[in-house]
């Protein structure tokens, strides 16, 4: 076993720093500040309600971007003007189109579900495979753009996993999340979107304590770090009621909560 630990650093909403070895990889860029406002699309805006413990500027060089699809408070305004035009970048196909036609970024990958692409740096790898998500129920989906999971697995270039990172996304527990633990049933590390984002008319599109605490058993991980809970007006499921329900499940020993600016390391 390669002793090197994985490194987390809570950025804010679904935004994290992932460290192993000598790759260093960011999900979800939102950089907008308190009070700014995040496009939704079908004109819907939620207004920032924290900062971020970061600014885009002052990021490490990194070895890729996973984009789990193309929101305002995942991948805003100030992420696209201040990241580096040739960082890779993998997200979905959606997304893709939009990144390389409109806004210039050159090295971009749409992968569709278990579809995988592989970074590397130096002696390290990262092999990063799209799995299913879902954003809205039924015909709602349309009004949402797509999107996708992410599991990570870690190594050196040539040898085993030795770290394995599942990334949930902004989804429903939705039946094709049962195939993640199928095909990945030793996961180190969960880090799961909740929030119970509502839209108007009372539509909830993320994971809410419940449905958090459902999917943290499904996945099984040795650990789960919870994001995406507070940084948003449409977020309506607190942080709180998630621990309440972890903890009335038992499964408060496999949670970490990791604050903004904070790093946690497994």
């Amino acid at each position: 076993m390669d002793p090197r630990p994985l490194s987390l650093t809570f950025i804010g909403t679904a935004t994290v720093l992932l460290r192993w070895g000598e790759l260093t990889l960011l999900t979800d860029p939102n950089f907008l500040h308190r009070g700014q406002l995040a496009y939704l699309g079908k004109g819907l805006v939620s207004r920032r309600l924290t900062e971020p413990a970061l600014a885009v500027e002052d990021l490490p060089p990194l070895s890729g971007v996973v984009l789990s699809h193309l929101h305002g408070d995942h991948f805003d305004r100030v992420a696209r003007r201040g990241l580096d035009r040739s960082v890779p970048l993998l997200t979905t196909p959606h997304a893709q189109r939009r990144l390389v036609g409109r806004h210039g970024f050159r090295d971009v990958t749409g992968l569709r579900t278990w579809q995988a692409r592989t970074l590397v740096a130096g002696g390290d790898q990262v092999r990063v495979t799209a799995v299913p998500g879902r954003h809205a129920p039924g015909p709602f989906q349309a009004l949402l753009p797509p999107v996708m999971g992410s599991v990570l697995e870690f190594g050196e270039v040539g040898g085993p996993v030795q770290r394995t990172v599942y990334l949930s996304g902004d989804t429903l527990d939705v039946p094709e999340l049962r195939e993640v633990p199928a095909r990945y049933p030793s996961v180190d590390v969960a880090v799961l979107h909740l929030g119970g984002t509502t839209l108007p008319g009372g539509l909830v599109v993320t994971l809410d304590a419940v449905a958090g605490a459902d999917v943290l058993e499904l996945i099984d991980p040795a650990a789960a770090v919870p994001v995406h809970y507070d940084d948003y007006g449409v977020f309506r499921s607190p942080l709180a009621d998630f621990r309440a329900e972890v903890d009335r499940r038992g499964l408060s020993g496999v949670v970490r909560y990791v604050g903004r600016g904070e790093t946690a390391q497994f």
